[in-house]
């Protein structure tokens, strides 16, 4: 089975393959069907994006696909960045290390540092008369006080899993896509997926 990933993040992708290596479903980039267009993300939640952006390819293109969206929300502040949280610090393109000393910034002085990753998977099968499905993965932990660890990427240095004393970008590729918010969405994803096979 072959299914476009709608999203133009080379380390999402790598990290999707990851997981899907060995279930005989081949994972599309967007690049691998000449798609270079810059997806609109316009919904007001992560559900609503990760839905758009697979419409958009599936509309556009006619191939069974899937998109992702993925937001950090911390207790403190009121569940933000939430939907925004590639572009929490504002300016164009997703700037990590800002969002996270924005981040940073507004967690000073607080006692709760309280948070979770939320991922949404959008899928449309061709052939399934363009039925959507959604997936959600959620990993609870708390925000470090400073960045720690060279691996991952986002949000990843200071995003600490319950149940570790390391962070995600300190974990490693293995352990976090075992346990990520995205594992457990696509894992989701997968099982579906491996019903149809």
């Amino acid at each position: 089975m072959k299914i476009v990933f709608a999203t133009n993040n080379k380390n999402k992708l790598a990290e999707i393959r990851e997981m899907l290596a060995g279930s005989g479903i081949e994972v599309l980039s967007l690049a691998d069907i000449g798609c270079h267009d810059d997806i609109p993300e316009t919904g007001n939640t992560i559900e609503e994006n990760a839905l758009q952006k697979a419409r958009y390819i599936y509309n556009k293109y006619g191939m069974s696909c899937f998109a992702d969206d993925t937001g950090l929300e911390v207790e403190a502040l009121g569940g933000e960045p939430g939907v925004y949280s590639a572009r929490y610090a504002g300016g164009t393109g997703h700037d990590s290390e800002a969002n996270m000393t924005k981040l940073l910034a507004n967690l000073a002085g607080k006692d709760n540092r309280k948070a979770r990753f939320r991922t949404a998977v959008a899928l449309i099968l061709d052939g399934g008369n363009g039925r959507e499905r959604l997936f959600e993965g959620v990993v609870t932990g708390e925000i470090t006080e400073e960045r720690r660890g060279e691996g991952g990427f986002g949000y990843d240095p200071i995003f600490r899993p319950d149940g570790y004393d390391r962070t995600f970008a300190e974990l490693g590729h293995e352990t976090k896509n075992k346990i990520s918010h995205r594992a457990r969405a696509v894992a989701g994803l997968v099982e579906y997926l491996k019903q149809l096979a």
